[in-house]
């Protein structure tokens, strides 16, 4: 319970304040706790706005001691927490009493006991408190770091310890009733919407020569680096320069570099990564961190510096990703010498003994270091003979020298018990040289051998296959595909050299099953790899182009642009159009079958309808052209306004052949010729009209948009460049129509013929029906005459009536009448053919005796009865008579 009136009214008369009313709107916020009360718990009343009145006040005998007395009663009051409706006067409070501090120290010692009551929890009495009060919680969390710019060790060092406590909250001592704690990370967000980072990076500037401070500074920079928001903050204000360029201050604790290097880590983990890189790229800040890592690199021998020198190592790698950065401090330093002393097999270390862990760590940590490094002092690089070293050092990675790597660092990952993780970075060091487009480094690398050498390291990781370590397989891979691709591009005599083998590893890896294109482990990479090297070292090299179309390559890429992968497609077209040049390949695509019998044809004019359908082309349900004005406009063309660009600019209408696959596929089927395309169907050759026209439709698009730029700049063409002008876009739009009209044609022909062909298939199953009927009605008539007597005379007669009127009256002379009747015949079914055998000799048939069997029973075993054969030989074939 608050008992307002009484207290107000004592404190009011102690400090020589008149009385004055209490009202609604001076509502207690502070408790004075007696012994009684204590054991309670509760807070007594004490009216903070009148202590701020009396702070405000000044000369008045023995004013100090009142104010100093009445701060003092508030502190006691608030030692298990400050509710947050307390929260701004108190602050306010603080900020009267460090604001007397220059003239009058003794508040110093006020400053200083209000500011650790700010380490304590902060109470809320209803659950909205913490929404309610948040802008003056964020406020006078904020005025903390402003006090630091009061020149008092002692108060910076609590303020400090005030703010870590923010990130390790304790319960209250004692539990008030009606109030609760604050959420534990509430001090946390208030401290980051208030922006103390920032008044806490702009306080190192007063602690140059304080080193107790300044290192409990960097620990509250440390917590408060945790966060996202607090790392833009100090990002802002400039913090990574500021830490970095005082790495190398004195401290013989060690924590200046400990706690300065992990703020540096947090602020490149968590805020813009190119900012920091940027504020770190001078020259004080490059020097700062060459000499804490050759402090360390030289004299430190624990775990947790050689964890230093590593962090200090991957931040200077960081930074060298910067071109801007000035980095020929390296040079002067002979760093790229010194990197590359590890880059080598593993030798016993003569002057510091590392162990072979250690050695393989720093050793990767070279190797990543040169490839952020070496591309940027390319003179360095191949002063040390860096191609050579590398060159030899993937020697070695291959070779099958007995070696147990660690594998246990970042850089290892996946390189335990094998050279993976060194061959791997090798291969990203080399990368990284051949992409520059130098010449002198990329001709070095060749007149070495490295061609050969990198067909030779694929090779040998095809046979001998490495599925448990299959990702970082196949990142190798790739990385040897590109150096391959930037070693032969442009260059006839490499691609000579890449030749049939390098042929063969590609189409090994085109071969791949397309369901390892969705597993995620890197074949996707390997694949544009692949075909990057296609384009690079096989095309323009006729020899090689037709081992590939020997290979069935033309097919597998086919292959490849069937699985209609959006990814793929833009680059094997690209591929195809310049192999369309070798007159050998037009036989090689028309001769390719797909799923269902699919031709090449067909597949291209459906991915061109596909990408029409993508980019919001308007089409009619059959494919017809809508517009003839603007037959190849996309939605994205319909929504741009035409504007006046400077002539070196492209329009969107020249933007659009690039951006989509259309001019590609214009470009293959008028290559394979498009009057002579196997297996189209209608709907195939009604978009055939339009790709036939691609050309001529794009070229008026373009006359249109100059037309609409001269109306847009209001110039007015001569009469004969407007009669041009007209001309032009007037024959576009004819083309347009001709091959709408064409389209109705192909249509209306193809429903015509798809009502012919069902007429035809209607009609087979007409006379499907009726044989049926008619089977049915023999079945039935032959039942009648085996059942029926009478309708088995009926058909007897029907049967010779038929036979008499099939007869020839009149008989021709000499003719010679065969009898077609066979007497004592009941049936009306037409017999078989009669056939006449010559009588069968008497020594077969047993004289007489025509059954045998009963002449065998009958007859003495020795005799003239019939005798058994097994098989008997026909020499002359039957005598058949057919009646006629």
């Amino acid at each position: 319970m608050w008992t307002e009136e009484a207290g107000a009214t004592a404190e009011a008369q102690e400090s020589g304040i008149g009385n004055k009313s209490s009202s609604s709107s001076q509502i207690p916020v502070v408790g004075v706790v007696t012994e009684d009360d204590e054991a309670q718990g509760v807070f007594k009343a004490m009216d903070l706005n009148r202590v701020i009145k009396l702070l405000e006040e000044t000369d008045k005998v023995g004013l100090e001691e009142k104010q100093l007395k009445f701060v003092k009663k508030l502190v006691q009051c608030y030692q298990n927490g400050l509710p947050l409706r307390d929260l701004a006067q108190i602050f306010k409070i603080l900020n009267l009493c460090s604001g007397k501090i220059k003239n009058q120290p003794r508040f110093i010692e006020s400053a200083y006991d209000i500011i650790k009551l700010c380490g304590l929890p902060f109470l809320k009495k209803k659950v909205s408190d913490e929404i309610t009060y948040a802008e003056d919680t964020a406020n006078s969390i904020a005025l903390l770091g402003d006090l630091m710019k009061i020149p008092s060790s002692e108060l910076r060092i609590q303020i400090c310890k005030c703010i870590v406590d923010f990130y390790h909250a304790e319960p209250p001592k004692k539990h008030i009733p009606g109030y609760q704690q604050a959420s534990s990370s509430y001090k946390i967000q208030m401290a980051e919407v208030g922006g103390l980072a920032k008044t806490m990076v702009q306080s190192m500037t007063l602690l140059e020569n304080q080193l107790v401070e300044k290192l409990w500074v960097l620990k509250v920079l440390q917590h408060l680096s945790t966060s996202e928001v607090n790392c833009t903050i100090m990002m802002k204000a400039q913090a990574a320069s500021g830490i970095c360029t005082h790495l190398n201050d004195p401290d013989p604790s060690g924590q200046l570099l400990f706690r300065s290097s992990e703020i540096l880590w947090n602020l490149l983990e968590k805020s813009s990564k190119e900012e920091v890189i940027q504020q770190l790229s001078n020259l004080e800040c490059l020097l700062a961190l060459k000499e804490v890592f050759k402090n360390l690199f030289m004299r430190g021998f624990s775990h947790y510096d050689r964890q230093l020198r590593n962090d200090i190592l991957v931040i200077t790698t960081i930074i060298a990703q910067n071109p801007e950065a000035p980095m020929i401090l390296l040079i002067d330093g002979k760093v790229i010498l010194a990197l590359f002393t590890y880059v080598k097999k593993p030798e016993k270390q003569k002057i510091i003994d590392w162990s072979a862990a250690q050695h393989e760590e720093l050793q990767l940590h070279a190797i990543a270091t040169l490839s952020s490094v070496a591309p940027l002092l390319i003179e360095e690089y191949m002063s040390c003979q860096g191609n050579a070293r590398v060159l030899a050092f993937l020697e070695w990675c291959e070779s099958e020298d007995p070696f147990f790597s660690h594998g246990n660092s970042f850089h290892g990952t996946g390189g335990r018990g094998n050279k993976f993780a060194q061959m791997r970075y090798s291969l990203r060091l080399l990368r990284a040289m051949v992409y520059l487009e130098d010449e002198t480094v990329n001709k070095d690398l060749c007149e070495k051998g490295t061609i050969q050498q990198m067909i030779g390291i694929f090779k040998n990781m095809i046979s001998k296959p490495n599925e448990k370590e299959e990702a970082i397989v196949l990142e190798i891979q790739s990385d040897i595909l590109l150096i391959l691709s930037g070693l032969c591009e442009n260059h006839i005599q490499r691609k000579e050299i890449f030749g049939t083998e390098g042929v063969d590893i590609v189409l090994h890896v085109m071969k791949t099953d397309p369901r390892k294109l969705q597993s995620g482990l890197g074949y996707n990479v390997l694949l544009f790899s692949t075909l990057d090297s296609i384009w690079c070292c096989i095309l323009g090299c006729y020899p090689s182009e037709d081992y590939f179309l020997e290979k069935e390559g033309i097919f597998l890429l086919l292959d490849l642009l069937a699985l209609n992968q959006k990814k793929f497609c833009n680059l094997i077209l690209g591929i195809m159009v310049e192999f369309c040049d070798n007159p050998k390949t037009a036989a090689h695509v028309n001769a390719w079958q797909g799923k269902k019998d699919q031709t090449a044809a067909s597949l291209l004019i459906k991915l061109w309808r596909k990408e029409e359908k993508e980019l919001g082309v308007k089409r009619d349900k059959n494919g017809k052209i809508i517009d003839t004005k603007k037959p190849l406009f996309t939605s994205f063309q319909e929504e741009q306004k035409i504007i006046p660009l400077p002539a070196n600019c492209p329009s969107i209408a020249v933007m659009d052949v690039s951006e989509n696959i259309r001019a590609k596929i214009y470009a293959i089927l008028g290559k394979l010729d498009f009057e002579n395309l196997p297996g189209l169907s209608a709907e195939d050759f009604v978009t055939l009209c339009i790709i036939h026209r691609y050309l001529d439709f794009k070229i008026g698009e373009i006359w249109n948009e100059i037309y609409e730029e001269i109306k847009l700049e209001k110039l007015r063409p001569v009469t004969t460049d407007k009669k041009a002008l007209e001309a032009i876009t007037t024959a576009s739009e004819n083309i347009g129509k001709m091959v709408a009209s064409l389209q109705s044609d192909i249509i209306e022909s193809q429903a015509c013929q798809d009502v012919q062909n069902e007429q035809k298939v209607y009609a087979k199953i007409q006379a499907t029906h009726k044989q049926r009927e008619l089977a049915n009605k023999s079945w039935e008539d032959f039942l009648a005459r085996t059942s029926n007597a009478k309708a088995l005379k009926k058909a007897k007669r029907l049967q010779e009536k038929a036979i008499e009127a099939s007869r020839y009256h009149k008989r021709p002379q000499n003719a010679i009448f065969h009898q077609t009747d066979i007497k004592g015949l009941n049936t009306t079914v037409p017999s078989g053919g009669v056939v006449t055998v010559e009588s069968t000799p008497a020594r077969l048939v047993g004289g007489p005796l025509v059954d045998t069997d009963i002449a065998l029973k009958k007859l003495p075993i020795r005799g003239g009865a019939l005798q058994r054969v097994k098989a008997v030989k026909i020499v002359d074939a039957p005598k058949k008579s057919i009646p006629t």
